[in-house]
This record gives structure tokens, C-alpha cells and sequence, in this order.
């Protein structure tokens, strides 16, 4: 029987959005991204990390520009 996962780590994060592991630890720190912090970790929902992207797709949402 196999489980579907249910979070992400920051850094299977960086390796989904193609961008680096210092870059994915911004964006999990940056207002309204979906982390949910347990102890020292940052875990991503799957669930709400696809919607979130869907709808900073449909906005052209901009995150670090300029770093």
C-alpha cells in the first residue's frame, strides 16, 4: 500500500520551481506562501503549494526581484 505524500521539504521545493535552495528558503519565509513550521523544519502541504502556485501564475506574482 503506498501513501501519497502529503508535504515538501524547502529544498524539494527549490528542485520543483527550478531555483536554489537559499532562493526556496526566501520564498518559504515570504507572506502568503504555505509553510507550516514544526520545531526548526519548514514543511510545505502539497495541496496548498499547487494552489498557491496556480494563483501566483494567474497574478504574475513577482518574489525577490531585484536580490
Amino acid at each position: 500500500m503506498s501513501m501519497e505524500r502529503l508535504t515538501y521539504s524547502v529544498p524539494e521545493i527549490s528542485q520543483l520551481l527550478g531555483i536554489s535552495i537559499p532562493r526556496a528558503y526566501d520564498l518559504a519565509h515570504s507572506e502568503g506562501f504555505p509553510v507550516i513550521h514544526v520545531g526548526k523544519r519548514l514543511i510545505v502541504p502539497v495541496e496548498a503549494f499547487h494552489r498557491w502556485l496556480e494563483q501566483s501564475a494567474e497574478v504574475g506574482l513577482k518574489i525577490g526581484a531585484g536580490k
